[in-house]
């Protein structure tokens, strides 16, 4: 029981496609999986789901809050 809670815990939520995952990039204080920073890569301009990558993105700005 205690491997498969260990196993679940491994990784960083990927602010695209918010799974954990436990390979990607850091961009400034976020974490995007390979697999999204591929698909965003390949994604042309009139695809609509470049726009959907664009206000995910907006997170990367957006400072968090500590309290």
């Amino acid at each position: 029981m205690s491997s498969l809670i260990a196993k679940q815990n491994i990784g960083e939520t990927c602010i695209i496609c918010e799974q954990n995952r436990d390979r990607g990039i850091h961009l400034y204080t976020k974490f995007i999986c390979t697999d999204c920073e591929r698909d965003m890569i390949q994604t042309e301009t009139n695809d609509p789901k470049y726009l959907y990558y664009l206000s995910k993105l907006k997170k990367v700005t957006t400072p968090e809050i500590y309290s």
